[in-house]
């Protein structure tokens, strides 16, 4: 890809510079917390609204704090209220793993020495917890500021102006990555472009205003914004660090036992896969796996699609399924509306398999035997 030195050759401002948010975009702190206002809730009687909860993505603590307090009419101040309830969030924070692509992104802009900062709606203190838990994450960015370092929160522009302004660069020649609305209208604010990837799909609708819209990390082509292409992918295929899934197979679509601990399946996750499957009593296959969102049904709800590559995909119903998955190909190459839209290619078969037979991808069919166990290590250190 030929640029100019300060304009890209469409005449927009070259991106020199990332600005990642940390909840939702990097760390799948929803899933680690999961539960902890309902039942905070619950002790005082009062019922968890999913739908306002949902509203309240991206908001600063004291914001949603003072929400909650009045929405629920809970007999607290904010202050009181917060102080009960983060110490149970904290305690929760280094089950927070990693989102899918989070540190493969956080490795490359780093190894390629391009600026990126983390800027979030926490305070900085908070900020530093959480990462604290990922192994050279605070050592690798420019610049880490919190919402208490500036004026505003998001939707605030102040935070992502304080970002460019910290790391020397103009704020039209940077890229800020959100999974939050009120982080993308800050990135507009800030005469930023902006990639979402939204942590809610019930609210993807929304995100019109952003630059691009994802569904995961690893869909992130840096190229595109003329910045490092990554160079990881080996034969069509490109490593992960490990995802865990089980459940009940029917009509040749994975039904996922509930799960909504630190372990479940992000619901930052789509597009095709593939790994190791564990079909009831028999040993380990390859798989490939398509991962899609049905939206065109009044609950929105993931769909998974298995198929054992050395195997009739018919004859695995009504089995437990156990997968481990390894791999990533490539995304949805249409929007998942019915269950017959989520395809699998030969091509994605024949790339699987291939790549199955690698030692990078290979080891990982002993560790599937142990199940849940396989992963206590793959949290997120990176490499």
């Amino acid at each position: 890809m030929s640029c100019c030195n300060i304009e890209s050759c469409n005449g927009e401002p070259q991106i020199s510079a990332v600005i990642l948010d940390l909840d939702g975009t990097l760390l799948n702190t929803e899933k680690a917390t999961k539960g902890i206002l309902k039942d905070f809730l619950g002790r005082y009687g009062k019922v968890l609204d999913s739908e306002k909860e949902d509203k309240r993505l991206g908001m600063t603590h004291k914001e949603s704090s003072a929400a909650i307090v009045k929405d629920y009419d809970l007999p607290l101040t904010s202050d009181q209220f917060s102080r009960e309830i983060m110490p149970l969030y904290q305690e929760r924070w280094p089950q927070a793993k990693a989102l899918p692509g989070a540190n493969r992104l956080i490795m490359h802009l780093h190894k390629h020495g391009v600026p990126f900062a983390l800027a979030s709606n926490s305070i900085r203190k908070h900020i530093e917890a959480k990462i604290s838990y990922h192994q050279g994450w605070n050592e690798a960015f420019s610049v880490i500021i919190g919402r208490d370092e500036v004026n505003s929160g998001k939707p605030s522009p102040d935070l992502f102006l304080e970002a460019a302004k910290r790391m020397g660069m103009e704020a039209s020649h940077c890229l800020v990555i959100e999974d939050s609305l009120p982080g993308v209208m800050a990135a507009k604010a800030a005469g930023m472009k902006v990639v979402t990837i939204p942590s809610l799909q019930t609210q993807v609708d929304h995100y019109s205003i952003a630059n691009s819209v994802l569904h995961s990390l690893l869909e992130f082509r840096p190229e595109l914004w003329g910045l490092p292409p990554f160079e990881d992918w080996v034969q069509s295929a490109l490593p992960i660090e490990p995802m865990y899934v089980k459940g009940i197979v029917r009509k040749g679509f994975l039904c996922e036992f509930e799960d909504d601990g630190p372990t479940a399946l992000p619901d930052q996750v789509s597009g095709i896969y593939f790994g190791w499957a564990k079909l009831g009593a028999q040993g380990n296959s390859k798989v490939v796996v398509g991962i899609g969102w049905n939206h065109h049904l009044s609950t929105i709800m993931r769909i998974i699609k298995p198929c054992l590559i050395d195997e009739i995909c018919e004859d695995i119903s009504d089995q437990e399924m156990h997968l481990l998955l390894v791999g990533y190909i490539r995304e949805l190459r249409d929007e998942v509306n019915t269950l017959a839209d989520l395809k699998l290619y030969e091509e994605d078969k024949s790339i699987a398999s291939a790549a199955l037979d690698l030692p990078i991808f290979v080891h990982h069919k002993v560790t599937l035997l142990s199940e849940e166990a396989s992963f206590v290590g793959c949290n997120s250190a990176m490499a």
